[in-house]
């Protein structure tokens, strides 16, 4: 984009920490980082007014909020833009639209953080110029966001993709730790489920701990499941997890490539290679998620 490009705030919101930005495209102005609280009010009143402060000295267009969820997306919901039966204490019903989105009176993009990153690595990374691409992150839980022609997909509700069912691994009997599902993919596979499984958190286990070839497989359920539904043109795995490991992305591919069993035409090692990658944005994504739907809300 050029100098002339408009100014947009974004904002993401996650469980521990949000981070707020302006920008001009792809360009960064200014950015601020809050701990995500267990007061949304006061969380929330925080990044408002430095949106504020920030736009006295920068005029922003329109608002781009990528948040942690379950979140309610539909327009004509009552409840639109509420954080719904999640598990971070104090933000069951925080509303975004109210907290922050009100303040201002310029169009807002809402989604959820992982349907802003798939946007931004569409827009700007690893999945630019593909029709169909999946964005997952690993990492304290695990999400996901599919982006379709562009655009993130939403039906009835979001995807949930950490909390899928996958096949067990043969001898594998650990319960997983999702509160709601046991061993859902998040409740085997995310950070958390990974230092319960060995014992020690997952970014002091070693690259040939055993426990990773049964999260690569864990995960590689979910790729090929992906892969045989939506036919994607690429999938990318980000998180502090997925990128935390780097034996971790060749064994899910492996993986991937043993779940398919050959089925599928042009799904051998080389392509899945090229299929399954990281992001091309590292741990900005999220940042740049939100600041892709800013955009997406001007139809830039």
């Amino acid at each position: 984009m050029s100098a002339a490009a408009p100014v947009v705030a974004g904002v993401e919101l996650g469980g521990t920490k949000c981070i707020a930005v302006m920008a001009r495209g792809r360009q960064i102005l200014d950015r601020k980082q809050w701990q995500t609280g267990d007061d949304p009010d006061e969380t929330l009143g925080a990044i408002a007014d430095w949106l504020s402060v920030a736009a006295q000295a920068e005029p922003f267009r329109a608002l781009g909020i990528g948040s942690f969820g379950p979140l309610r997306l539909d327009p004509a919901a009552p409840d639109y833009g509420a954080i719904v039966n999640t598990p971070k204490p104090g933000w069951s019903g925080a509303n975004l639209i109210a907290g922050i989105a009100n303040r201002f009176d310029v169009p807002v993009g809402l989604d959820t953080d992982v349907a802003g990153a798939a946007l931004a690595e569409g827009r700007w990374g690893a999945a630019k110029d593909c029709a169909v691409h999946v964005y997952l992150t690993i990492g304290t839980g695990i999400g996901g966001g599919i982006v379709i022609d562009g655009k993130p997909l939403h039906g009835a509700f979001h995807p949930e993709l950490g909390h899928v069912r996958v096949r067990r691994a043969k001898g594998d009997d650990f319960g997983g730790i999702c509160p709601i599902h046991g061993d859902c993919l998040e409740g085997l596979a995310s950070g958390p489920a990974i230092a319960a499984r060995a014992g020690v958190r997952a970014e002091m286990l070693t690259p040939d701990n055993p426990v990773w070839q049964l999260v690569a497989r864990d995960i590689a359920e979910l790729m090929g499941s992906l892969i045989l539904t939506l036919s994607p043109q690429r999938i990318v795995i980000g998180g502090g997890v997925g990128q935390g490991q780097p034996r971790l992305l060749a064994d899910i591919r492996n993986a991937t490539v043993d779940f398919l069993g050959g089925y599928m035409p042009g799904q051998g090692s080389a392509e899945i290679d090229k299929l399954i990658v990281p992001p091309a944005l590292g741990g900005d994504a999220g940042v740049y998620g939100a600041i892709a739907l800013g955009l997406a809300a001007l139809k830039v």
